[in-house]
């Protein structure tokens, strides 16, 4: 061959295939993110407006941009609305709809990467037997400890019998030193049956006066919501998804099995009890501030993937945002089905993903 021929098939392309279409996945993903914003932005501008008493849009949106303008300038502006909707939006509808975007989000996140470190589709915070073990947790806190500790034992109570949950299903699942995911599932739902049934216990030998309102809790609902309630998830939401993207390559790694993560010099085993400790410690915090709410993150990261795919770096976004807003709305539906009474969240959330866990079933 001529050396010119050489210098032709040596010389780089100026504008190779494969760039372009990383340009493209780019730019597509950029723009749906963009798009998930907006759309969690508008939604929780309108959810706040639905309800028994209904809202405008306009008024609650001047509502609370008069609230950020307090905020940063210390200045009240004129009221243009009744003290009833300033009190309905502000102090009841907004704290509601930011705990269920919040809410949503965590579960969603910590549904996709249990799916990752276990390689298995179906597993899911409620499945696992991790929301039963933040139930049993927050009930006894609530029927027989007391707040100890002020405003953060439930959290901690509910994220130390996620932990404890967690370690057990672990423990039964592996098999010969390796995790089996089919194993992982069944000893999921055994752990989760053996702690609602203990949970069922404890309310029944408690105090029925105390157990009546736990039992509303148990179900799952939004209606707790307050300012002062929303640092600890919104805290923990913010640190657990952090450090969960910075290990979307490892969970990439994972996903293509133990032997070839380890070849790529990634130690699984630290990698799984960094990531379970996260996902107890998020869904304990959202399960204490919203009670058991199940399967939402079992649907969001499957619909999330046929979005963007498989990879981590750009799933876990996009599974956080489609969490909120998929929450959000069916809170909506939730206190507007059979207004003025509250339907719980977790009612409505089990209904659609025991929908949702039967297609998936079929399907795989």
């Amino acid at each position: 061959m001529s050396g010119e021929g050489c210098d032709e098939m040596s010389r780089p392309s100026s504008s190779p295939a494969w760039v372009t279409a990383m340009e493209a996945r780019s730019f597509g993903h950029t723009l749906l993110i963009g798009c998930l914003l907006a759309l969690l932005a508008v939604s929780v501008v309108v959810a706040v407006g639905i309800g028994p008493v209904p809202i405008a849009p306009a008024v609650t949106w001047k509502i609370l941009s008069s609230r950020v303008v307090a905020w940063l300038t210390g200045h009240e502006a004129s009221a243009a609305w009744t003290g009833g909707q300033y009190s309905i939006v502000w102090l009841i509808r907004f704290p509601r709809v930011i705990l269920g975007g919040l809410v949503g989000a965590g579960l969603a996140l910590v549904g996709a990467v249990l799916q990752a470190v276990t390689r298995n589709a179906l597993a899911d915070p409620h499945l696992l037997g991790v929301t039963s073990g933040a139930t049993l947790g927050a009930v006894v806190v609530i029927l027989y400890v007391g707040e100890s500790i002020g405003i953060a034992t439930l959290p901690v109570a509910a994220f130390a019998g996620a932990l404890l949950a967690m370690l057990v299903v672990m423990s039964v699942a592996m098999r010969h030193g390796r995790l089996n995911s089919d194993r992982l599932l069944l000893s999921g739902v055994a752990v989760s049956f053996f702690l609602m049934a203990m949970a069922n216990l404890l309310l029944f030998l408690g105090d029925h006066r105390a157990s009546s309102s736990v039992l509303f809790w148990m179900l799952g609902g939004l209606g707790l919501a307050r300012w002062n309630l929303l640092a600890i998830p919104a805290i923990v939401l913010t640190g657990g998804f952090v450090m969960l993207t910075t290990s979307a390559r490892s969970l990439n790694a994972v996903m293509a099995g133990d032997q070839t993560a380890t070849t790529l010099g990634i130690a699984v085993t630290s990698l799984r009890i960094r990531v379970f400790v996260v996902a107890s410690l998020m869904t304990g915090v959202m399960v204490a501030m919203s009670g058991s709410i199940g399967f939402v993150g079992l649907m969001i990261p499957h619909i999330a993937r046929r979005f963007v795919g498989a990879d981590h770096r750009r799933m876990l976004p996009a599974t956080a945002l489609l969490g909120a807003i998929f929450l959000i709305w069916v809170d909506v539906a939730a206190r507007t089905l059979i207004a003025p009474e509250d339907l719980p969240v977790g009612v409505a959330t089990a209904a659609l993903g025991g929908l949702f866990f039967i297609w998936l079933m079929k399907r795989r």
